[in-house]
């Protein structure tokens, strides 16, 4: 049982221990590289989180709150697109791109002095 749930949240665990990471580095050595990573990590757990569980409730909820009286297939086509093709692309995405982004900013670039 346990095994399971670990295996099964296992990015949702590996994520909140950036984000944590990422907050303690922004307390105690507040910078932009760590500030850029924790919001990295933020997009890679929205990101999963809404492939989960937000995404068929979401697209069907703005169906429902734009279409009301006759249908629309151009509203739904568009709704489709974002909801189901461009969010789960690009959540991810953008967030491995600030994840990157703020590694490199904390650790890799030379301080100049």
């Amino acid at each position: 049982m346990i095994f399971f749930t670990v295996t099964h949240n296992a990015p949702v665990i590996i994520y909140g221990l950036g984000i944590l990471y990422a907050v303690i580095h922004s307390i105690i050595k507040p910078s932009r590289g760590s500030v850029i990573l924790l919001l990295g990590f933020i997009l890679l757990l929205f990101g999963f989180e809404y492939d989960k569980h937000i995404l068929e409730g979401l697209r069907e909820q703005t169906i429902n709150a734009l279409i009301t009286i006759q249908e629309h297939n151009k509203v739904r086509r568009i709704i489709n697109i974002i909801t189901l093709k461009a969010i789960p692309f690009l959540a991810p995405l953008l967030g491995w791109c600030m994840v990157t982004s703020g590694i490199y900013l904390l650790f890799v670039r030379k301080k100049k002095v």
